[in-house]
This record gives structure tokens, sequence and C-alpha cells, in this order.
């Protein structure tokens, strides 16, 4: 699914637009114990309720295609008689009405859903009638053609209000307040098929995670049965690995500077396109040429992308770029730049030294107090910033 698939099926959590059918939740503590199991037409929820519900199923479509909402395929053997798959179609098409896949499936969550505290499992059942739409991408609802039926599960942690007091109105005073268990926003999620091209995908699931670097690998392949993609953090990893391996132990900071650069200039180019941008071996190789990588490093790149991240891998640019952040690390110093002017720092070999210089033609502050960079002792010299490298 890209931004605009997510987009649309987002847009349906109103009351205007609402169309589930059935609501079921499944609270569960601390020792596993399923503690409160609910089933409800949605549209018969009170009003402020049905809101609260809307708030956590957009939620559960919502962050970075790649990093919070995984696009998973099933396997072939997901898709045979007695496979995940078939059996979250069973669910599905039960319309949430048979108590005993149900259980089943509380009983599939509670064992592969690492969590320490209690949690509330919400799953929900609903009909989106498909508009056509025109030429000109306007939405036509007497031209619908398709049903697009899903399933849309989230875990909530559920937790403890914290300690305090309060006013009490009809009292007229201050007291403690009564602690509550608040269910908080979704943890994990999924919708189930997957909408893609603007209808059903039967061989695909949405997998929602609001940590990208827990992704709950158990759960995905027993509950789901998807064939789970690398982490975000994991191919920012890989990336970095690849490039530490191309350029060896004498890689430059002008040439990762490079990489950097042209690689964030890849990602401006697409930023208006719905699909994420996807890198595979080819496309990296052409970063790291455009970007000065020597031939004589590049002659190892194939292997050192493989061995890596896998012949056939291909890397999301949002999760191995850093479009917001330019750090310089030494052991004792961190140099923050602007990602736009990271041409500003240069290295240079002063008195046998190497060093990072950085031309400060306006101000610097320290610790917030403004600074002068201009000394006089007979004539005016400038002070560089000068770091050690």
């Amino acid at each position: 699914m890209n931004k605009k698939e997510v987009l649309e099926i987002r847009k349906q959590f109103s009351p205007r637009n609402c169309a589930i059918t059935r609501i079921c939740g499944c609270y569960v503590d601390h020792e596993k114990n399923k503690k409160m199991e609910s089933k409800d037409a949605f549209l018969s929820l009170p009003e402020e309720e049905a809101f609260k519900y809307f708030d956590i199923f957009k939620k559960t479509l919502s962050g970075t295609i790649g990093k919070n909402m995984l696009n998973m395929e099933f396997p072939l053997d997901a898709e045979m008689p007695g496979g995940t798959q078939e059996f979250l179609l069973k669910l599905r098409d039960s319309k949430l009405e048979d108590d005993m896949l149900l259980e089943e499936f509380y009983d599939k969550v509670i064992a592969t859903y690492e969590y320490a505290e209690n949690y509330y499992i919400i799953l929900i059942h609903s009909m989106y009638d498909i508009p056509g739409k025109s030429t000109d991408d306007q939405e036509m609802f007497d031209a619908s053609e398709d049903v697009y039926e899903y399933l849309l599960m989230s875990i909530c942690p559920v937790s403890l209000s914290k300690a305090g007091l309060c006013y009490n109105a009809e009292d007229n005073r201050i007291e403690d307040r009564v602690r509550d268990w608040i269910v908080d926003m979704p943890d994990k999620g999924f919708l189930f098929p997957a909408f893609n091209d603007r209808n059903t995908d039967l061989h695909s699931v949405l997998y929602y995670t609001k940590k990208s670097e827990d992704l709950q690998p158990e759960m995905i392949e027993q509950l789901l049965g998807a064939q789970m993609p690398m982490s975000a953090d994991t191919q920012k990893e890989t990336f970095q690995m690849i490039i530490e391996d191309t350029l060896g132990e004498d890689g430059d900071y002008e040439t990762v500077r490079n990489i950097h650069e042209t690689l964030n200039d890849l990602i401006e180019e697409h930023k208006e396109e719905p699909e994420p941008l996807k890198l595979d071996k080819t496309d990296v190789k052409k970063i790291f040429e455009q970007s000065g990588v020597s031939a004589e490093k590049m002659e190892h790149f194939d292997r050192n992308y493989e061995d890596n991240a896998g012949e056939k891998t291909s890397l999301l640019a949002s999760n191995i770029a850093e479009t917001r952040k330019f750090n310089i690390e030494t052991p004792d110093i961190i140099i923050k730049v602007n990602p736009d002017r990271a041409d500003l720092v240069e290295t240079r070999i002063i008195d046998g030294r190497q060093c990072l210089v950085i031309p400060v033609d306006d101000h610097i502050e320290v610790n917030g107090i403004n600074v002068r960079t201009m000394k006089w002792d007979g004539r005016k010299e400038e002070t560089s910033a000068e770091e050690e490298g």
C-alpha cells in the first residue's frame, strides 16, 4: 500500500464515512489472562466512545511506509489449506460473529505478543464501497463496482493513570484523584487484506508497529504467517556497513558527505510520488559512483552489497537517509550540522594533524552566549573554528 491508499482507508474512520459493522475486544492482564471480552455493533456505541476508537484506528494506519507501516506478502505455504491466510479469511468472512474463531484469534495474539503489562486487543470488521475515479482523479460514488471487506486489529497498552490531586466540583474541594486504567494508542496492529491498487489484495497484509525496531517477529510469523521485511533500523545499519566495507579504512569525510547529499537529492526528486522510493543493488551502486567513490573501491561493491543485504534485497531511501540531521562525532566532540549545509565542514591537515574546519562568518554561541569571532592583537585575525578529528 502507498500513502494515498492508506489515507483513503483512514478517511473511513469518521461518523460520516464509517463502514464498520462490528467491533470486538479482549482485555488481557500482565499474566496473559483474558479479563474481559466484548462484541458490539459499532454503530450502537455511544458517540464519544466511537470517536475514541476512531482515533485508535487512525493511529494504526499512521507513520511512515516502510518504517511504521510495513507491506508484507504471504508465502505460498501460508495460503495453503490450514495456513494463516486461510484462518484470517475465515475470520473476515465470519464478520466477527463466530465466537470460536474469535477465541482462537485472541489465543494466537496472547501466545505470541510480547508485552509485560496489560493490553487491549481491538478487532473490527468493515465493508468499504470503493468509489470509482474519474480521469481527473475525482471520486465518483455512483460508479462503485467493488467492495473492500477487511479486518483491522489494534493492540493497545493499558496503563494506570498517574497519582495526583484533582478538583471535586460536587464537593468544591481538592482531593486525591482516583487512578484509572487508561487505554493508550496502539503499539501493534494490522490491516487484512491489504488495499493495493485501490482494491482487495488477498496476498498481502499491512502491519503497523509504533517502534520501528520492535517488529515482534514471532507474532508476525505465527499470527500472520507473512514474510517479514528488514526493519527500518536494520536497513540503516546495513547501508552503513555497505559504505564502510566499500570505502575501507581510508574512507574520507568528503565521500561520505557526497553519498549523504546524493541520496537526499534523490529523495527530494521523488517526494511527490505516492510509492516509497526503493533502491536495489544497481541504484545504490549508481549513488556511490555519482558521489565520487573510486573505481578501485567499486570493484568489490557487488560482493559487499550481497554480503550485507543480499543480492535481491531493496532498501527504502527514507530508512537509510538522514534528511533531518547531519552529525559528525569524535570520542569527545559531537558536531551537529544543518543537513543542507554539510559543505561548510572541511577536512584539512594543520600542523601535521587531521582537523575539521568550520568557517564562522556569522556569529557563534557558547552555551547560548554570543561570543566574538574576531580578536585584536595589533592586527585583525579571523579565528577559525577548528575541531581536532
